[in-house]
């Protein structure tokens, strides 16, 4: 799925994204991103089909400027499934994508995540559904295993499953089992050791699939390894930890300019959307802690941080506070 640039807008590319964390990648912090990379695909935090049907809130907003951008579901009713990419397409995201790799016991106890690993036929039927609902891809991300269930042919069995009978063509994998029960969401980001040539093996053999794969990547060189065997990478905390390395995503891996020429311009191009969402009573702090990694191993990044940490949460807080902390780098680049 490499579409060419006219059409990226609706069918993004897999080649690169950052992935769907809770609490992390919110709308302000996609719309940050966004100005590091711009052809990047962005995720949603995960919403449940619940949230989205019942709660009182808009669980569905984003900024256009935000595209691409896909819609992370967690659910494991095919009808509501149904209902909310329907929904989602109608708002005009460019993807949805089935969360069954979460292993939390919230998660679980919902009945979707990483256990659905072991219900590959309700999975197929909820791909199924959606896919019958609407025209943009829908796509799952999920684990190489669960618990005990952690060979190679369950991978296999489950992958076969979801694409044939689901009509599911592009799996991202996160390159590790998950342990549904003793270890938190956390430790199941870090002890499962990672596994990529099972990730490189299932490529092989499924090769009619669009395969991305997730979990540890830390450097586009790295981004750039994968690539040789697989159609897309999906980068997690390193993305969101160290943004920075954004701005050098779209010339690496998609041979176009960035849309900013340094990280100080990205941190300028933010302050009409921060003038704009203070106006709606969005708390600076809000916006600014996804930018706090901006800076890393730059000269005043350990003052950029501390400055908007302490001060941008404080009543009546607003740009002023952000080109303080700038200049305090500005001092020490120069």
């Amino acid at each position: 799925m490499h579409p060419s640039s006219d059409t990226q807008h609706r069918f993004p590319a897999q080649r690169f994204s950052i992935a769907p964390m809770l609490d992390w990648t919110d709308r302000h912090c996609r719309y940050f991103h966004r100005q590091l990379t711009r052809q990047t695909l962005l995720y949603t935090e995960m919403v449940t089909t619940g949230a989205i049907i019942y709660g009182k809130g808009d669980y569905l907003a984003y900024s256009d400027t935000e595209h691409p951008v896909s819609l992370q579901l967690g659910g494991s009713d095919p009808a509501a499934l149904a209902q909310c990419a329907q929904l989602a397409e109608q708002r005009g995201y460019d993807e949805i994508n089935l969360n069954v790799g979460c292993p939390s016991d919230r998660v679980q106890n919902g009945r979707f995540g990483a256990c659905l690993m072991a219900e590959a036929e309700l999975v197929a039927d909820c791909i199924k559904a959606m896919r019958d609902r609407v025209s943009i891809p829908v796509t799952v991300k999920t684990r190489i295993g669960i618990d005990d269930q952690d060979s190679y042919a369950f991978l296999c069995d489950f992958v076969h499953t979801v694409a044939e009978r689901g009509q599911c063509d592009t799996f991202i994998i996160h390159a590790r089992k998950a342990w549904l029960s003793g270890l938190s969401p956390k430790e199941n980001r870090e002890i499962p050791p990672l596994d990529y040539p099972r990730v490189y093996q299932l490529k092989r053999d499924f090769p009619a699939l669009t395969i991305a794969i997730n979990g540890g990547v830390k450097t586009l060189e790295e981004a750039k390894n994968h690539l040789a065997q697989l159609d897309g990478v999906m980068m997690g905390r390193e993305a969101y930890q160290n943004p920075g390395l954004l701005l050098d995503v779209d010339s690496q891996l998609f041979g176009i300019d960035a849309p900013a020429v340094s990280p100080f311009s990205v941190v300028e191009a933010m302050y009409p959307y921060i003038e704009r969402e203070l106006t709606n009573g969005t708390y600076l702090g809000h916006i600014t802690r996804h930018m706090l990694g901006l800076f890393q191993s730059i000269p005043g990044a350990r003052q950029w941080r501390r400055h908007l940490s302490e001060n941008a949460h404080k009543p009546g807080a607003g740009i002023p506070v952000v080109e303080a902390a700038l200049a305090l780098v500005r001092d020490r680049a120069v």
